[in-house]
């Protein structure tokens, strides 16, 4: 901020005012995805700018203490605000259709901020089965530490989501798609639970990202986000988000403003920029997943595949109805291989893991290159075997996050370990 800085008449920094694209002309998702949130320096640049600041400049010492207490709106410290992390927030929550956006550190940052924000002691946390591993020891090992019950269901049973809501439970948590088994929740179900009993309704958004689903148009409350995963879409950097109500999002902001889990400006402006061709990625990220999917099944040595894109899954036709996308299911699935008679589960999996010449094994997904990893040894490793066996990860499940590379090599790649188990 210089010294030359100038208001408007509310005390609103030039930088802060309305998004510089008129959202109220109802602009397609690309062209949001392109443009939206961006505000322009004296400078004119084109492209979103990256300010690497951790403080800024004031006018005079009132003008400091203005900005300090309230009376005027703007940049107070980059732990608060940044605007390179605003042009994201702005972005992400037009796409999402929300009303703001807060950006955190990582996706287990939002998802820390969330609990922080949302939970006191006494209150009860029901939560699906079918989560990120990581998720799951941060609410067992933290959230109860601190007197935050927690509980887990089925994230595909309604009944038994509405079994297990209590007189203290506070916030509904789940991931749809879910990882690793890309399960399905009910979100329209979920949302109605929570209203008829004054409850949050958190959905984790990672998999399908707003170019397939808005939760919010479903009926949750708050969205999450592991902007590492396809927001970036190439495996660069770490960051995640919250979007919903701005009275929401406040609860989060003050939350990311006093325990630091703050986004750098550099991650912010990387993620803006992986927004420009998010939906252009899904499209053939899907694309390729309904491919690889369908060579799955049709192999003798895969027991089951978990993609809601075939047509005899489960939840098909609720994925097709929450999922605004056409035949976009998402790029994630598991699928379980034939153990045979010389090699146990883990190592049937670990053969056609170590069988691949060109996909990644490692634990990100959501990248341009494929990637493949075995949960039960890796993202899920630190549950018990019990609570492995709730959430479907058995030693023989793989899960694969299918790239934009030829899905023809995609394929090849998976079949040298297939055909030779």
């Amino acid at each position: 901020m210089s010294q030359s800085q100038t208001y408007d008449d509310n005390g609103l920094d030039l930088n802060w005012r309305s998004d510089a694209l008129d959202l109220g002309l109802d602009y397609g998702m690309q062209t949001i995805a392109v443009r939206a949130g961006q505000h322009r320096t004296d400078e004119g640049e084109h492209s979103e700018a990256i300010f690497t600041t951790s403080s800024y400049v004031y006018a005079s010492a009132s003008d400091a203490a203005a900005h300090f207490n309230g009376t005027k709106t703007g940049n107070v410290y980059s732990r608060h605000t940044n605007p390179s992390v605003r042009t994201f927030e702005r972005r992400l929550a037009a796409l999402e259709n929300g009303e703001r956006a807060v950006a955190t550190a990582s996706g287990m940052g939002a998802i820390l901020t969330m609990c922080l924000a949302y939970l006191k002691a006494g209150d009860h946390l029901l939560a699906a089965n079918q989560l990120f591993g990581s998720s799951i020891g941060l609410f067992n090992n933290y959230m109860t530490k601190f007197g935050v019950e927690v509980s887990y269901v089925d994230c595909t049973d309604n009944e038994a989501w509405a079994r297990a809501v209590q007189s203290n439970t506070k916030v509904i948590y789940c991931e749809s798609p879910s990882n690793p088994l890309a399960q399905i929740c009910d979100i329209g179900y979920l949302s109605q639970l929570c209203q008829a009993n004054d409850i949050l309704l958190v959905v984790d958004n990672c998999f399908a990202t707003p170019a397939l689903q808005r939760p919010l148009d479903l009926g949750a409350d708050v969205v999450i986000h592991s902007a590492t995963k396809y927001l970036d879409g190439q495996g660069r950097v770490l960051g995640g988000a919250l979007v919903g109500s701005d009275q929401l999002m406040q609860q989060a902001f003050t939350v990311v403003r006093s325990g630091g889990i703050s986004m750098s400006p550099f991650n912010a402006w990387v993620f803006t920029k992986g927004l420009e061709t998010l939906k252009l990625r899904m499209q053939a990220h899907c694309a390729n997943a309904n491919k690889v999917a369908a060579f799955l099944v049709s192999h003798p040595n895969v027991s089951k595949v978990h993609f809601s894109g075939l047509s005899d899954h489960p939840a098909h036709e609720l994925a097709k109805h929450q999922h605004h996308m056409s035949d976009g299911y998402g790029a994630i699935m598991g699928f379980e291989v034939q153990s045979g008679s010389n090699r146990d589960a883990t190592a049937a999996a670990w053969h056609i893991i170590d069988a691949t010449k060109m996909i990644s094994i490692t634990n990100n997904l959501g990248d341009a290159k494929t990637t493949i990893t075995h949960p039960a040894t890796t993202t899920h490793f630190r549950l018990t075997p019990e609570a492995r066996a709730e959430a479907g990860v058995n030693d023989s499940l793989i899960r694969l996050s299918v790239g934009l590379e030829d899905v023809e090599d995609i394929i090849d790649d998976l079949a040298r370990g297939l055909d030779s188990l």
